[in-house]
């Protein structure tokens, strides 16, 4: 298994000194890797009950991939499903294809229509409000076309991981405002807070380097996250001035992960606000464990978790 994730994967970064270009370079690499068959044993196969295939959306100014997953025996466009937004994790590189286990299973066994954004990815001319911007534009693009898409919209719910939570949260927080009424939001291992205070949080102290994150790539993630003279508070759900009136949430917290008192506070900001609000916490779990099933072994009662609560606020 750890050959797996040596072959063929580009080393490691310089992760705080690196150019535009080589960052581009390395996440180029980095994503073939995680969309390459031989990662499978790692990230899981798909789920056979699920139809997966990319599509192209128009986004205003601007065009962008998605990739949709549909139960099998329903792949033809039949109505009345629910509808999944997914954000996938990485900020400055990622791609959906890692979360394939993952939507796969969801699509076919809540059963869904799961649509994963290829959000833009952070980089030092493309801020995370490009991939936040992302997140909503597809969102309200499906749902304004949802008879094309196969989807009933009055049952909807965003799930994100990682940097993908924190555009979800976002998302939920927007949809409210918008009389968007989502049905659930679930936010695996949310990163949550760009502010200033974003690595002052003590998971980040306690679990500084571990083989999934380490305090580097958040710094990394940290810079180029807010532009210039840009209030990170916008693009911190954490700091939202109010989190009543959401959807119901299930936060997911590995506990061996940087960012697992973001989640911690996240859940406890939302219950205090009075939304109906679950917090799961995986012990011994490290960040991202959702996409690498064949090395967690928590990965499992994770995504059982996560697709029971799907099941409960879509279906009822």
């Amino acid at each position: 298994m750890n050959e797996i994730m040596t072959t063929g994967r580009p080393s490691e970064p310089d992760w705080l000194r690196m150019t535009i270009e080589e960052l581009v370079a390395y996440r180029d690499a980095e994503n073939r890797f995680r969309a390459s068959p031989a990662v499978r044993a790692i990230s899981g196969d798909p789920d056979p009950g699920a139809a997966i295939d990319w599509q192209e959306v128009a986004l205003p100014g601007r065009g962008l991939s998605v990739r949709v997953y549909r139960p099998a025996a329903r792949a033809g466009g039949d109505a009345e499903l629910p509808f999944v937004l997914h954000v996938h994790g990485g900020g400055f590189v990622g791609t959906a294809v890692q979360s394939d286990w993952v939507n796969s299973h969801l699509a076919a066994q809540v059963p869904a229509v799961v649509v994963s954004v290829e959000h833009r990815l952070l980089d030092q001319r493309t801020p995370l409000s490009a991939a936040v911007a992302d997140g909503w534009d597809v969102l309200q693009l499906v749902l304004q076309a949802a008879e094309r898409w196969g989807i009933d919209a009055a049952r909807t719910a965003v799930f994100g991981e990682s940097c993908g939570a924190l555009i979800g949260a976002l998302a939920a927080i927007r949809a409210r405002e918008s009389d968007l009424h989502l049905k659930a939001q679930v936010l695996v291992n949310p990163a949550v807070d760009v502010t200033e205070a974003m690595l002052d949080h003590a998971s980040v102290t306690q679990h500084a380097r571990t083989p999934t994150l380490a305090v580097p790539v958040l710094q990394l993630f940290q810079r180029l996250a807010v532009a210039p003279g840009t209030d990170p508070r916008a693009l911190s759900p954490l700091c939202a001035d109010s989190l009543n009136g959401l959807a119901p949430a299930l936060v997911v917290v590995p506990t061996h992960d940087p960012l697992a008192d973001h989640g911690r506070r996240y859940a406890e900001r939302l219950r205090a606000a009075g939304t109906s609000t679950r917090l799961a916490e995986f012990p011994g779990a490290g960040h991202a464990f959702l996409s690498t099933p064949g090395l967690a072994r928590q990965a499992d009662a994770a995504r059982a978790e996560i697709r029971e609560f799907l099941r409960a606020h879509l279906i009822g």
